[in-house]
């Protein structure tokens, strides 16, 4: 008998479905992303007209339209198995919209928030609880895993590659991959 290995990136893009997913309704619509949008700049403390949220709602509206092209869907909402497959098919288009290299900005300069070009383990640890609800045993470790310098911070390239392992790595063990928790 022979077991499936399980689809690693589906995993992560389904535990990515669930913290955007802010009202359990088992669909993601714009109302969701205004939430995740909301939760940044509450946890952050960043006025609505400030520069970082300015920057993470544009890279949000261009990530969701993104997402319903890639989904070709005619609802202005997508299921979790439309989500991941859309989300995949995005990560390698990037005829218009580079979502690998446009969300982790974003988001990074928003957990980045004495703005020194880096991220500390407290501002990490923050985003990891507060933004993506991840809390113990499944964060221990993934920011010195993040951390690939080791230098005590994550720099910005360090995190952009995170994200990028996070969105198409299959191994579970890459640093990416721990990005917001353990799987």
């Amino acid at each position: 008998m022979t077991t499936a290995t399980p689809d690693i990136v589906s995993l992560k893009l389904g535990r990515v479905f669930d913290s955007y997913n802010s009202d359990n309704d088992e669909t993601l619509d714009w109302a969701d992303f205004e939430r995740l949008i909301d939760r940044f700049c509450t946890t952050y403390k960043i006025d609505s007209l400030d520069w970082r949220a300015r920057s993470l709602r544009a890279m949000c509206q261009m990530y969701w339209s993104e997402l319903l092209r890639h989904a070709d869907v005619p609802e202005e909402e997508l299921t979790k198995d439309q989500f991941v497959d859309a989300s995949r098919r995005l990560s390698q288009d990037t005829s218009r919209f580079n979502m690998i290299d446009g969300v982790p900005h974003a988001l990074f300069d928003c957990i980045d928030t004495d703005e020194d070009g880096s991220i500390s383990d407290g501002e990490f640890t923050r985003m990891l609880s507060d933004i993506w609800e991840v809390q113990g045993p499944e964060a221990t470790g993934a920011f010195a895993q993040v951390d690939t310098d080791g230098d005590g911070t994550i720099e910005r390239d360090e995190f952009l590659r995170a994200f990028r392992e996070y969105v198409v790595s299959d191994d579970a063990g890459a640093a990416g991959s721990l990005l917001f928790g353990r799987i």
